[in-house]
């Protein structure tokens, strides 16, 4: 048997007291060439695909250009869980964002395993009158629960007590989780930026929302030297409905301007695939790295392209950009798989901007082949997505020296007991921010274990790659890794994994017997990969030490240990045997 372990907004906002006018919000650029363009969906939420909890009540689609308001209704935007059962809302349109927002009321939830289906139909026009080409739709399943773990910042374009920041630039905030977007987006007044005389208190600003990033635009630049603040109130919520909690940044907090103006304009540093590479798998997302902090809502389809190559260029492959603000890395999602054998061009136009409005320097374009092969999927969490913790003989905790947090559900079952130093387990010892599922009679937690046991047989099933045991101070690119016996992570020592630019990297580590991860080690994720996308399949059993930041979905055989003061980022899951905690934070790897 197995046991599987396992806004941020700087609103730099602009100070009424400078006269150097700035753009209102960020929008994404028109398409080129003159004359009326018809209007597309950029981006959505929740994100085709992917699967989210019963209580949803808040879906949305993000525009190329302006809309006509009268033409964003109930008609235009549909919801369907399953296919033929409708559920339906209030549907507003955010003329800031270009955004159309349908809400469902609190009561019903949506039905638990299903795939829904939502549309935006083409009689939803531009300013233009033009309508898009044709119905836009896409499918995400639903869970097995509800949604009750509050939303967190993961970073703020300025750290509290940072200085120097330049006074021209844009804020970005981050959050842990899909937030709605009314509750952000001007003219929410959820977050405010205050400052001291002479500066004009609250400073003011535009804000728009794209993917699970809000970015604030001064509508002039800031005072230089000067010290401001930023405060998000619980009034911002996830699309569950969740209050925001500060998580583990500060909320608010302060930072000062320097008394410069960024004008340097970013460039692209590098791509995944790169120029010229043959041999890419078909089912590849291209990736591009910048040089620096991006606008969100300036990278989308209308900026970053896709099409065979030419000449002539092909027609645009239809698919999804989305941006990672803590990597800079922006990528391009294929609606469908790529042609085997076959070029294509990538492009990024002068369109994408930084935080200061500056334009790309040059378009950026590339060129790679497709291979015949495919490359490597992460493993499927289903109904295991809201779960930090699964164990069948259940959870002990000890709070000693520091308070044990753990940032989602958990579920308990067969065994139900949950001690919280010696005592029956409340929400407060250890703190859980989420459901606990203890023995449920609605078999929650019983079919995220079935759903556990499928996760750990693929994990382990994938083709063996690298053989490994002792990783302490490697640097490993996305793939597959395997011990046939024990694998382990020194006293101090840091395992790097290098995404290599590809924000889709997976890595696998096959483990026949028990993983170790000695005290004050570390398990690094750069260049654009994710903690959600990292696999632990163990045999046996796993053991983290004291003082450890570790990574990834833990999936152990016998039990998991979790030592004094370390933080996981990632899942703890088993099916027979019991989860260890001592004073840990463990949260959900943001999706």
């Amino acid at each position: 048997m197995w046991c599987t372990a396992g806004l941020l907004m700087v609103f730099v906002s602009a100070c009424g007291g400078n006269n150097n006018q700035r753009n209102t919000a960020p929008v994404p650029p028109p398409t080129s060439g003159g004359g009326s363009t018809t209007p597309t969906v950029l981006s959505v939420v929740p994100v085709a695909g992917t699967t989210v909890p019963i209580n949803t009540k808040v879906f949305s689609a993000v525009f190329s250009e302006a809309m006509d308001t009268a033409t964003i209704t109930n008609a235009t935007f549909t919801l369907e869980c399953p296919l033929a059962t409708p559920f339906t809302g209030t549907v507003t349109y955010l003329s800031t964002n270009n955004t159309a927002t349908l809400t469902l009321p609190t009561l019903p939830n949506l039905p638990a395993s299903v795939l829904c289906t939502a549309t935006i139909t083409s009689g939803a026009q531009a300013m233009t009158t033009t309508p898009l080409a044709s119905n836009y739709v896409w499918t995400f399943s639903t869970g097995l629960t509800p949604d009750i773990t509050a939303p967190t910042l993961i970073s703020t374009g300025a750290f509290n007590g940072e200085t120097g920041l330049l006074i021209n630039r844009d804020s970005t905030a981050t959050f842990s989780e899909a937030m709605d977007p009314s509750t952000l987006v001007s003219p929410a007044t959820n977050f405010t930026v205050t400052c001291a005389l002479p500066c004009i208190s609250p400073v003011a600003g535009v804000v728009t929302y794209t993917g699970n990033t809000a970015t604030f635009n001064p509508d002039v630049d800031l005072l230089p030297s000067t010290t401001y603040t930023s405060t998000i109130t619980s009034g911002a919520t996830d699309i569950a409905g969740n209050a925001l909690i500060s998580g583990t940044r500060p909320n608010p907090w302060s930072w000062t301007t320097g008394v410069t103006a960024d004008t340097t304009k970013p460039t692209v540093t590098s791509t995944n695939p790169a120029d010229v590479d043959t041999g890419v798998c078909i089912n590849k997302s291209i990736n591009a790295t910048f040089s620096e902090a991006m606008t969100p809502a300036t990278l989308s389809t209308v900026t970053f392209t896709l099409q065979l190559k030419g000449p002539p260029l092909g027609p645009l492959l239809s698919g999804s950009v989305s941006y990672d603000v803590l990597s800079m890395v922006a990528t391009f999602d294929p609606d469908v798989n790529l042609l085997p054998l076959t070029e294509y061009t990538a492009t990024i136009t002068t369109g994408a901007q930084d935080l200061a409005a500056n334009n790309l320097a040059t378009n950026k374009v590339w060129n790679f082949t497709t291979g015949t092969g495919t490359c490597i999927t992460p493993v499927a969490m289903a109904s295991l997505s809201t779960f930090v913790a699964i164990a069948g003989a259940g959870l002990t905790n000890s709070n000693s020296g520091g308070t044990t947090t753990l940032n989602g559900d958990v579920g308990l079952t067969p065994t139900a007991t949950c001690l919280g130093d010696g005592i029956p387990c409340t929400l407060t010892d250890p703190v859980i921010n989420g459901t606990l599922y203890a023995n449920d009679p609605g078999g929650v937690a019983a079919q995220a274990k079935v759903d556990l046991t499928a996760a750990y047989v693929d994990a382990a099933g994938r083709p063996s790659g690298t053989t490994v045991n002792d990783i302490s101070g490697m640097v490993l690119p996305p793939g597959v890794y395997n011990s046939g016996s024990t694998m382990s992570i020194a006293v101090g020592g840091v395992v790097t994994l290098d995404a290599q630019g590809d924000a889709n990297a997976v890595w696998i580590f096959q483990i026949g017997s028990s993983l170790t991860v000695n005290n004050n080690a570390q398990v690094l994720i750069i260049n654009g990969g994710k903690a959600s996308h990292v696999f632990w399949a163990i045999f046996a059993s796993s053991t983290i030490g004291s003082n450890v930041d570790f990574k990834g979905n833990v999936l152990a055989g016998a039990s998991n240990s979790v030592g004094t003061g370390s933080t996981v980022i990632g899942r703890l899951l088993c099916t027979t045997g019991q989860i260890t905690l001592l004073s840990n934070t463990i949260t959900l790897p943001t999706p």
